[in-house]
């Protein structure tokens, strides 16, 4: 993490749940840190509370999105480059292709993985996504991130915050192997 992330996150610290809040928000549409690193300091040092955190991180971050999403529609392909001059152009083609092969679940995916979700966001108003499907996929995604992330630390406390980017990674693969069997099953049953 670089200097000014260091001093964003502690800015946010400094607020209590409320800079969890405003962190998620924010995280949504710029560049600020994860609020993991937040959420994860917030859920040790209070583990009865975690639940409560992983809900204030998700519902702030969706409200988030909404704003990535109004400067899609607004700003449109201008605006998606400017904020993303290094290789925007690039991460909007890929986010393009990502949504014409799967749709909303790109968006789903986006929002649970360490994949940057701003870019969906704005992405998803550029190409004027269905909103109600892009809400449910962001709630969706961030909630089961957000979620995971806290449950595990109340499990396993202390000794697997190392390891959490690896636990997401692991219930992402877990996630993609259940849909491709669905899938599968799905499209054997229709023949």
């Amino acid at each position: 993490m670089t200097e000014i992330f260091i001093k964003m996150n502690e800015f946010f610290q400094s607020m209590g749940v409320e800079g969890l809040a405003l962190n998620s928000f924010i995280e949504s549409f710029f560049l600020v840190p994860p609020p993991d690193f937040l959420l994860i300091a917030m859920d040790l040092a209070s583990p009865k509370k975690a639940m409560y955190y992983a809900l204030i991180c998700t519902i702030a971050s969706v409200f988030g999105a909404m704003i990535g999403y109004a400067i899609g529609i607004w700003g449109g392909r201008p605006a998606f480059n400017w904020l993303f001059r290094k290789g925007g152009k690039e991460k909007f083609e890929a986010v393009e292709n990502l949504y014409n092969k799967y749709g909303t679940a790109a968006v789903f995916f986006s929002a649970f993985t360490p994949i940057p979700y701003k870019v969906f966001t704005i992405a998803s108003g550029v190409l004027k996504m269905n909103f109600l499907k892009f809400i449910i996929s962001s709630f969706f995604g961030r909630g089961l991130r957000f979620f995971i992330v806290s449950l595990v630390l109340i499990l396993f406390g202390e000794a697997i915050k190392e390891y959490i980017e690896l636990v997401i990674i692991g219930v992402t693969l877990i996630i993609i192997l259940f849909f491709f069997i669905l899938y599968k099953k799905r499209k054997s049953l229709l023949k």
